[in-house]
């Protein structure tokens, strides 16, 4: 059997293969991911396959369900050789999903392993590399460094604790950058009752403010934004089904809060007034501080409720939205860019049929204040697949200008997830290749390696002002 990964894996052609040649050494900045600031500043050993290949990953566990194992393989009790042995199993059946691929990139260039995971395979895998973390190297800091990660940045709610944060600063062993992210979706679900109202309590906590009505809680995101900026944050993030664009005056606004955090029940029209205002008033706040806006748009959230029920939230029930979505959404830009409050923004897409709706959006909000201030943000989550990584990059080439993409974003709760940069690059370098050998793009190996390394690190450190 010939294998799979050597250098010319994924890569078409020649040129191909040359601007891999140069991909492949270019550091990595993951600048949306869900690590933990306390886990890689605690740097406990991983010393099996269930916590550093299973671990949250829920790409995985929703390819065991799939399989029909019971739910005790996937987050219940089976002891984590049980739950890797599922998964392993559902493996060869997974043609066509990015999985088998991502695995053998995880196996091969953290472990040296290059045989196929699949049910036979499992035990050996397991042992060998148990063998392997025994001896040492698999920590957290540890699999950054190897990975070549300059800096990431985490996933914070405006509530957590950013003492994690603090210390990895000052901790000039490490040399990777850990930047907080500014993650408030949180105080926007007014609709989700007691669970808001819970929030809302802890969140003014966190603040140490009375959270009383809609300007008090305004002035509580204003200090913990602060507090977050002092500690090098970059940007404010926000996932949602859809961007909603229904204007209220602040008396509205604060009658919705009190409503909410009085127990009664809020209309649909409320609750997308509560968040359009509450949304716009985020972007202005992160234009004045400098902040990158990312807006992951068209997740549906624990789609599935009675398995939600059982395992919770953010355990792989999540779907995809079929919204019509441009009109609201480029009324929430126009506001933002007519008020002047537009800050540089990624619009990460969900659904793959409004790649190039989503690419032209982009298009109409760019402004000399920063090349390419709007991008049309990589192919995430559902879509970070060969397919769909081609599909990103060609509806940008299409709309926008394909040399200023800031590039690849982990979205991961797994360290093993960088080689996933790895799979983005050589998809990337393939489409490339192609456009080259056909002479749709002429130019020299100066501006191919120029325009490669712009996608692969220097466009986004640049974007969020990496120093």
């Amino acid at each position: 059997m010939t294998p799979v990964f050597d250098e010319s894996f994924l890569l078409g052609n020649d040129a191909a293969r040359a601007l891999y040649a140069r991909a492949s050494r270019i550091p990595i900045f993951d600048y949306h991911n869900h690590l933990n600031a306390k886990d890689i500043l605690d740097n406990a050993p991983f010393y099996d396959l269930a916590a550093l290949f299973l671990g949250d990953d829920h790409y995985k566990w929703r390819l065991t369900r799939a399989n029909g194992a019971p739910e005790r393989f996937v987050s219940g009790d089976a002891s984590g050789y049980e739950k890797f042995l599922a998964y392993a199993s559902a493996l060869p059946l997974a043609a066509g999903s990015p999985l088998p691929v991502w695995n053998r990139l995880e196996l091969k260039r953290y472990f040296g392993i290059d045989a196929p995971l699949s049910g036979e395979s499992a035990k050996a895998i397991w042992d060998q590399a148990r063998e392997m973390m025994r001896g040492g190297g698999f920590t957290p800091r540890a699999l950054l460094a190897r990975s070549n990660v300059k800096a990431l940045v985490t996933t914070d709610d405006p509530a957590d604790d950013l003492s994690y944060h603090a210390r990895l600063a000052k901790d000039a062993s490490f040399p990777v950058k850990v930047l907080p992210g500014f993650r408030p979706e949180r105080a926007g679900e007014v609709w989700r009752g007691a669970d808001w109202r819970k929030y809302i309590q802890t969140l003014s906590e966190a603040a140490n403010v009375e959270i009383k009505d809609y300007p008090s809680l305004l002035g509580a995101l204003e200090k913990r934004m602060a507090a977050f900026a002092a500690l090098g944050c970059v940007c404010g993030d926000y996932s949602m089904e859809r961007v909603p664009f229904a204007r209220a005056t602040e008396a509205q606004l604060d009658a919705i809060f009190k409503k909410a955090l009085a127990a009664e029940p809020v209309s649909q029209d409320e609750a997308d007034q509560y968040l359009t205002e509450l949304l716009l008033w985020l972007a202005s706040s992160f234009a004045k501080r400098g902040w990158v806006m990312e807006l992951h748009i068209g997740p549906v959230r624990a789609r599935n409720s009675r398995m939600t029920a059982l395992v919770g939230r953010d355990a792989g029930f999540d779907a995809m939205a079929d919204h019509t979505l441009m009109r609201d959404l480029g009324g929430f830009l126009d506001a933002l860019c007519e008020g002047d409050k537009l800050p540089k923004t990624i619009l990460f897409n969900l659904n793959p049929k409004d790649g190039a709706a989503f690419a032209a959006l982009a298009a109409t909000f760019q402004d000399e204040s920063f090349p390419s201030k709007m991008q049309y943000g990589p192919a995430w989550w559902m879509n970070d697949h060969r397919d769909g990584i081609r599909a990103q990059l060609s509806a940008l080439g299409q709309q926008g200008l394909l040399g200023r993409f800031i590039g690849m974003a982990s979205d991961s709760r797994s360290y093993l997830a960088f080689a996933r940069h790895e799979y983005f690059r050589r998809a990337l370098c393939d489409l490339l290749g192609e456009w080259i050998e056909r002479g749709e793009y002429p130019y020299g190996e100066q501006e191919q390696h120029r325009l490669v390394a712009g996608v692969c690190f220097d466009n986004a450190a640049a974007y969020f002002g990496l120093k």
